[in-house]
């Protein structure tokens, strides 16, 4: 496993992050192709022998119980100080007023549920999970730094939103002197590639560690273009968020593929990490192999000719997954 630095923090992080998207309570919260914890648990363990530290979920991720899963599997296998676990808030959790967004009762409420589902004492990163336009954007920065004062979570970071929006966040909390965002979780691929029009050049400049989620664009970039996988078809966000004139990218990227003798996935991963700014892409798996296949990318070393030829058919896109 490689190992670096979380942007301009002394954080070590593994070149690959495991998202826990996939593990929850099976049709808790709107993913009926969820793993439950006894599916779950091979493979985090995998993970963990591969050295794999780095963890991502988020509290609404199965109601909760994405939460709940991650956190005991990790538990069991793992000492609290070799990991770095990874949740965010946002999103709602339960009904009426004050069931998401970043209101400071929002943050401090949902940081300690995070903690009691997670069984953990802190949160090495703690992450707003999209910008929340209802909320004062300092209410939301001084309930983060309150948080990591209290010794919840290590470092705060953000997720998909506009440059601008982050630039401002960004500027209050040096202001005030408040915990600073380490990280942006941002929708970045070789399908997508918006981000590196200004959001990309921001997190260089500012020393922000980049890690995107959807790298392999919901699993289209593994498969023939039409395919479609259980998630797929139930994926309501997942469906609005790439068009038919990618097909030529994933084309691309199964021409790459063959000539290497590598797996698609492989190719897809092995692009995003020969960009600088990327830190750790966020890979979601649903088997054990499919783990195995995600560290392979480690070894792959994309030609400037292979790069020219994947990023050649892009067509600019609407925003998406903000």
């Amino acid at each position: 496993m490689e190992y670096t630095k979380l942007g301009s923090t002394g954080l070590e992080v593994s070149r690959i992050c495991l998202g826990c998207m996939s593990f929850g309570e099976p049709g808790k919260g709107g993913h009926p192709w969820s793993l439950g914890e006894g599916e779950a648990a091979p493979i985090i363990r995998k993970a963990l022998e591969a050295g794999i530290n780095f963890f991502d979920t988020a509290n609404v991720y199965s109601a909760g119980s994405s939460e709940e899963i991650t956190g005991k599997v990790l538990r069991a296998h793992a000492r609290r100080d070799e990991i770095v676990l990874a949740t965010k808030v946002n999103g709602r959790m339960h009904d009426g007023p004050n069931g998401a967004g970043l209101s400071r009762k929002a943050v401090l409420a949902e940081i300690d549920n995070s903690l009691r589902r997670l069984g953990v004492d802190y949160v090495d990163l703690y992450q707003i999970h999209r910008f929340d336009p209802t909320t004062p954007l300092e209410e939301t920065l001084e309930a983060l730094h309150d948080v990591v004062k209290a010794g919840k979570a290590r470092y705060v970071g953000a997720s998909s939103m506009y440059a601008w929006q982050f630039a401002k966040m960004l500027s209050a909390s040096e202001r005030r002197g408040w915990a600073r965002f380490v990280s942006m979780q941002d929708h970045y691929n070789l399908l997508y590639r918006e981000e590196e029009r200004e959001m990309l050049p921001l997190c260089a400049d500012e020393g922000i560690g980049v890690i995107p989620w959807s790298p392999l664009a919901r699993g289209r970039l593994t498969r023939d273009w039409g395919t479609t996988t259980a998630r797929s078809e139930t994926d309501e966000f997942g469906k609005r968020l790439y068009a038919e004139g990618d097909r030529a990218i994933v084309e691309a990227v199964a021409t790459v593929a063959a000539k290497r003798g590598v797996s698609r996935a492989q190719v897809a991963l092995a692009w995003l990490l020969s960009k600088p700014v990327v830190t750790a892409p966020i890979v979601g798996v649903t088997r054990p192999e499919q783990l195995d296949d995600v560290l392979g990318a480690l070894a792959v070393q994309l030609t400037p000719e292979e790069i020219s030829h994947l990023e050649e058919p892009y067509e600019p896109h609407p925003i998406a997954g903000h």
